[in-house]
């Protein structure tokens, strides 16, 4: 039986994921309610049972797609792209609250689903929500990050969301589910928007009924 080939050096010099799980369990403590902050796929497919949902904002930081997948949203030979949250500017998303007695396995699942090369950084941030602020994990990109591009232009853009594919799906698909699931709550990203169009001109999308 053929031997398994090593992993790219790429993927050993990322962190162990299992400590920063454990300094998140630490940290939140397990004895009360647990927020987590979704702003992309945590958006639209959440996989984990909250008992409530709530629209939010994050100050300090904002949306970009700029962080390198070699695993969700591509391979080490066709990296795809995911969204991360960088310094500056907002954020519009949502935040779910789940209960203490279902956050310990919930945490596991969720650091199986977004944390599988420990490429984030797990942050508790405050998020501003019309019932009153709330203390949430966000999953956090430094832009010193091996894996954090910078803006890519048009024509490889174009080529990354024609190509990459990882065990999710294609970028592609990450990009317009995230793109739909905004605008059904009505929040408006102007760079999202602005990939959205440039895919429709290339003919990698199809315009639904309804779109302007």
């Amino acid at each position: 039986m053929p031997s398994t080939p090593p992993p790219p050096a790429a993927l050993l010099a990322l962190r162990d994921p299992a400590p920063l799980l454990e300094r998140v369990r630490r940290e939140w403590g397990g004895q009360h309610a647990l927020w987590v902050f979704g702003y992309a796929s945590l958006i639209w497919r959440p996989e984990f049972e909250a008992q409530e949902r709530r629209d939010a904002v994050v100050h300090g930081w904002h949306r970009a797609l700029r962080m390198r997948s070699r695993v969700n949203r591509g391979t080490p030979e066709q990296p795809g792209l995911v969204f991360a949250l960088l310094p500056g500017g907002s954020c519009r998303g949502v935040v779910y609250r789940l209960s203490p007695d279902r956050a310990h396995d919930e945490l596991d699942r969720l650091w199986a689903r977004e944390m599988p090369t420990g490429v984030y950084d797990p942050r508790w941030l405050p998020c501003r929500t019309h019932q009153g602020p709330v203390r949430a994990l966000a999953f956090t990109l430094s832009p010193r990050s091996e894996a954090c591009l910078p803006a890519l232009p048009d024509a490889q853009m174009l080529h990354l969301l024609r190509h990459a594919r990882g065990r999710y799906g294609t970028t592609l698909d990450y990009l317009s589910e995230t793109a739909e699931a905004l605008a059904a709550q009505g929040v408006r990203d102007r760079e999202i928007e602005r990939l959205m169009r440039l895919v429709r001109r290339h003919g990698l999308v199809i315009r639904t009924a309804g779109e302007g």
